[in-house]
């Protein structure tokens, strides 16, 4: 029996603190052998909080992603989304609930060529059923927050490679997500434009955006007040960085 997609509890009621909870997931892929890309994965992730997850290729970041992301339903174990346990819901309800409290950030940036930088942020809420007009006014709001107040009217794919990750960025935002899962967000980027783009990161979560980080790289994630190490699909280390 599958339930219905209901707002999440109000801030303050119990349980509501945790945006993102997997107990004991496992994801198989039935192959010949069959493939065990997680093993037993359990964490949480609190409102407001920045983590990164990192770990080498072959680790399981990218199933991790998927998993927390609703884009994939694990083979055991419990994950929950802004209070909604994902085994109960339908595939429908699971995608209005990746639409509503999920934002994503790509290492690819995925922006769409000869449209400006507001209308791929504007984009992001194109199946909220909102007017045109207010999708854009928003779209404004999430671009001057990540600093391209100034770029607005660009067409996004001829921006600096900086600058498009800012517009993938203020996307994810601009709906107001109770979580944004960044995969590899400075993979494309060059050490000056990746710092830049870490430091807009901390400041985003400095203003309240719950935010995590999927990382190879452990320079970038020591950067971050939490990390949680991943290696053969089991949780290596889960610590305050600055703790060792």
């Amino acid at each position: 029996m599958t339930a219905t997609l209901t707002e999440p509890p109000a801030a303050g009621e119990a349980g509501s603190d945790i945006v993102l909870s997997l107990h004991d997931v496992v994801k198989e892929y039935p192959l010949t052998p069959p493939v065990r890309a997680l093993a037993g994965v359990t964490f949480e992730v609190e409102r407001g909080e920045l983590v990164a997850v990192v770990g080498p290729s072959g680790s399981g970041k990218s199933t991790l992603l998927h998993i927390m992301g609703t884009l994939d339903r694990p083979t055991s174990g419990e994950v929950t989304v802004a209070g909604h346990a994902i085994s109960q819901l339908s595939d429908r309800n699971m995608s209005a609930l990746r639409s509503r409290h999920i934002g994503f950030v790509f290492q690819q940036f995925f922006l769409l060529s000869g449209y400006t930088a507001l209308d791929n942020v504007a984009d992001g809420l194109l199946y909220t059923g909102m007017p045109l007009a207010e999708r854009r006014d928003r779209a404004a709001v999430a671009l001057r927050e990540v600093g391209l107040s100034n770029r607005m009217d660009h067409d996004a794919t001829k921006l600096s490679g900086g600058e498009r990750q800012r517009v993938a960025i203020a996307r994810a935002l601009v709906g107001g997500p109770a979580i944004v899962l960044a995969d590899e967000p400075t993979g494309n980027l060059d050490s000056k434009t990746s710092d830049a783009i870490v430091e807009l990161i901390e400041n985003l979560n400095a203003g309240g955006t719950t935010i995590v980080v999927i990382t190879h790289n452990h320079e970038i994630a020591s950067h971050f007040p939490r990390s949680v190490g991943l290696r053969d699909g089991l949780i290596e280390y889960d610590r305050l960085n600055g703790s060792r």
